[in-house]
């Protein structure tokens, strides 16, 4: 995927394949990171098993900023999109 790709995307957690050409990283070597030292790679990642996973909204904040997303933001933005919902319905 691309930057563009996983901005439009709604996919709320993305796979180590949809950002590693964003990254230029191979999608192993992500996986392994992810075990190894999920620290070390900037961005939160959800592992389930054997599969690993990254909520993208995080992974945005970071490509933009980076940083980690701060405590809580995720959240503040939540509650945003969600009044915007109701917003347009009415």
């Amino acid at each position: 995927m691309t930057i563009d790709e996983i901005t439009r995307s709604t996919k709320e957690v993305l796979t180590p394949t949809d950002i590693a050409e964003v990254i230029g990283a191979d999608p192993y070597g992500i996986n392994r990171a992810a075990r190894e030292n999920p620290e070390g790679l900037g961005f939160p990642v959800i592992i389930i098993g054997n599969r690993v996973k990254i909520p993208r909204r995080a992974f945005l904040w970071w490509m933009q900023y980076g940083r980690a997303i701060p405590e809580g933001v995720l959240e503040v933005y939540a509650g945003i999109e969600e009044r915007e919902e109701v917003r347009q319905q009415t």
